[in-house]
């Protein structure tokens, strides 16, 4: 059947149970569930949402980790001279990796505005990977 994209109609016919989809191509394929699908149940999009998550606050645990480790190193966080230089050279470090005139060298600053410029271009950035993601997967 004409079940596959791009359709020969304006509207490509729904085919629950049919073995084999076809397009206007004459391109042929199994109609199958994709590999998430059949082992998550999830579609593209949402298992791009739930990873995405997942990765958020595994960082999130991560640094909260650190942040932990570093006070109990330093008796209540008190910061040296030393400890104070060394934070400024990863700052600098961070800016030259990251590019100065990059948006994102906007995390490494105190400034408020500054953060939530980078968060706004990232925001923006992962509103778009989703667009792309959801436009990708063709319901089939």
């Amino acid at each position: 059947t004409d079940c596959g994209v791009p359709s020969a109609f304006d509207e490509a016919p729904k085919c629950e149970h049919c073995t084999m989809c076809c397009n206007a191509n004459d391109d042929c394929y199994p109609h199958e569930d994709t590999p998430v699908t059949e082992h998550l149940g999830l579609n593209y999009a949402t298992f791009a949402a739930v990873f995405f998550a997942s990765f958020i606050v595994f960082c999130c645990l991560v640094s909260f980790f650190f942040y932990l480790l570093g006070k109990l190193k330093n008796n209540e966080n008190v910061l040296t001279m030393s400890a104070e230089r060394r934070l400024e050279e990863d700052d600098k470090y961070a800016l030259s990796r990251i590019g100065k005139d990059s948006v994102y060298s906007y995390f490494v600053t105190d400034k408020v505005p500054g953060w939530l410029a980078a968060f706004a271009t990232l925001g923006i950035q992962i509103a778009i990977l989703v667009f792309f993601i959801m436009a990708s997967e063709a319901n089939l």
